[in-house]
């Protein structure tokens, strides 16, 4: 009996560290899939269609919006980003989990469109801390820096919307967490209703 896998939405201010906790993530579990975005933006050098990102032209992504086909888009810069649903809701009938990296306004869409997703909040260990990591990087300016900074305190706001908050103070440790909230989601009798009759046919025949 498979069960159906769980929808895992990972949100954070920039330097949080998301995108290597993903990548531990992804390595640590066979059975988690990365939910690829689709954009109307053009491919830079390097990247696959289908593999980065699912290139998609800007008529075709409106399409999308208007049929209910993404479970949360937003525009960037003038292009247009969003989250393919046939994808998503195909891999968990299959029992594959799924995480989706993104930010708060595309978490809360989900929430509102998908309430099957669990949210999880990745927080870094002080405000100083995720300065120090975007000074680090040495791509931005301290103009950027100061924007994000800004952005990460209305980040914070959000925190409220998400079932679960995970302090990124080691990758391991909060890769851990990630898995333990995941496993315990499992458990939930809302999502063990087919297991939890099957075995008391079995015991009652």
């Amino acid at each position: 009996m498979t069960q159906e896998g769980i929808l895992v939405v990972l949100s954070g201010p920039s330097g949080t560290g998301k995108g290597t906790v993903c990548k531990e993530l992804l390595r640590h579990c066979p059975s988690l899939h990365y939910s690829i975005s689709a954009t109307t933006r053009q491919p830079r050098l390097g990247e696959v269609n289908g593999v980065n990102y699912y290139f998609t032209p800007q008529d075709q992504f409106l399409e999308m919006v208007e049929q209910n086909n993404l479970l949360e888009w937003a525009e960037v810069y003038g292009n247009y980003y969003g989250t393919p649903r046939k994808y998503v809701e195909e891999q968990l009938l299959k029992g594959y989990d799924v995480v989706l990296e993104i930010d708060t306004q595309g978490a809360l869409q989900v929430k509102e469109r998908f309430n099957k997703g669990i949210l999880v909040f990745l927080l870094p260990p002080s405000l100083t801390e995720l300065e120090d990591r975007i000074w680090k990087r040495g791509t931005d300016t301290p103009d950027t820096i100061k924007r994000r900074l800004n952005a990460a305190t209305a980040e914070f706001d959000q925190i409220r919307n998400y079932e679960y908050v995970v302090v990124n103070d080691d990758v391991n440790a909060a890769v851990e967490k990630i898995r333990a909230i995941i496993l315990a989601e499992k458990c939930r009798v809302s999502r063990s209703q087919k297991e939890i009759e099957a075995i008391c046919a079995i015991h009652n025949t």
